[in-house]
């Protein structure tokens, strides 16, 4: 029963939220907060990536 509660609510933000109005709400945000957004979450993901695979031993 854990497992329905987190997977039902995936699949209700799946359905509710759209990638047309993310992107709408990007743009309505202006151009360059969407800019500066994309560059942050890019680089989050390369450094956790990088801490995962021991890009960071030195």
């Amino acid at each position: 029963m854990k497992r329905v509660l987190p997977l039902a609510l995936i699949a209700f933000l799946c359905t509710t939220l759209s990638s047309c109005e993310l992107i709408g709400g990007i743009f309505k945000a202006g151009v360059w907060s969407g800019i500066i957004i994309v560059v942050v979450v890019v680089a989050l993901l390369i450094w956790i990536l990088a801490k995962v695979f021991g890009g960071g031993k030195s």
